[in-house]
């Protein structure tokens, strides 16, 4: 049986294969579930399951998906869990043991990303958008957070990236290595002409990384934006929105009505 088969790719997430390392394990993983590793799989944690099975959380190419190694150690099944009332035993599993820890390493690459800063630094809300200078779509996404990031109540963290024309590379560079890129950035969006110019190879790098981490990411819109949001049981999840968002998700996203 195929594995990937019986896997689900999660709608919500930033789940992806990069900068995913697998938990230590005080032992070595069972026979089993290390040919599954071998094959591929990164292997996020270990949870209890019933009779008497072992569950590991695991992931491949964006998916998430969960091991069950049976009682006598030799075999493991890769599927959903489901009790005799018809219950999803592996749901939650999945969430805390391999869509957390993910979401928090996909913060941190958004984070350590190149971006330009449109806002307040000491903003209490941070979201991070991915932008290409010839997308009109992040013009208007741009131009519609104005409320919120003069208010200060948001800080909108833009990674360049170069992916809709020939040229967006090296507009994307220009706007990384201006002098001030924020204030470039504000005159581009606005409606200011900008020219590519010749930039330092470690800048023309920087927009090579941005786009690299946009292509494994799974991402394929800009905008595309990504925020914290808190769950009703009280959890702070990453979300994201493709495209322009709709007035009641750009409201979701900003955290408020428009100041």
């Amino acid at each position: 049986m195929n594995y990937f088969s019986l896997t689900r790719l999660s709608s919500l997430l930033l789940l992806t294969s990069i900068g995913a390392t697998s938990v230590g394990h005080a032992e070595e993983l069972p026979a089993p579930v290390q040919a599954l590793a071998n094959q591929g799989l990164t292997i996020h944690g270990q949870f209890e399951a019933p009779g008497g099975m072992r569950g590991y959380g695991a992931s491949v190419q964006g998916q998430d998906m969960a091991i069950y190694l049976t009682p006598d150690g030799e075999h493991a099944v890769v599927g959903t869990l489901m009790d005799s009332q018809g219950n999803d035993l592996t749901e939650a599993q999945l969430d805390e043991h391999v869509r957390v820890p993910l979401e928090a390493q996909t913060w941190e690459l958004l984070e350590e990303s190149h971006w330009i800063q449109d806002g307040d630094k000491d903003a209490p809300r941070v979201i991070y958008t991915f932008t290409d200078a010839n997308c009109p779509y992040c013009r208007q996404l741009w131009e519609q957070s104005r409320p919120w990031v003069e208010a200060g109540d948001v800080q909108l963290r833009h990674i360049m990236v170069g992916i809709l024309a020939p040229n967006s590379p090296a507009l994307a560079a220009t706007l990384l290595g201006a002098d001030d890129p924020s204030t470039a950035l504000h005159n581009h969006s606005k409606g200011d002409s900008l020219s590519a110019s010749a930039q330092p190879r470690d800048i023309e790098e920087q927009v090579y990384a941005n786009n690299q981490l946009f292509e494994e990411l799974g991402l394929y819109a800009t905008p595309t934006s990504a925020f914290l949001r808190e769950t009703d049981n009280g959890d702070v999840r990453i979300d994201r929105i493709q495209g322009l968002p709709s007035e009641e998700r750009m409201i979701e996203m900003m955290g408020s009505e428009a100041p």
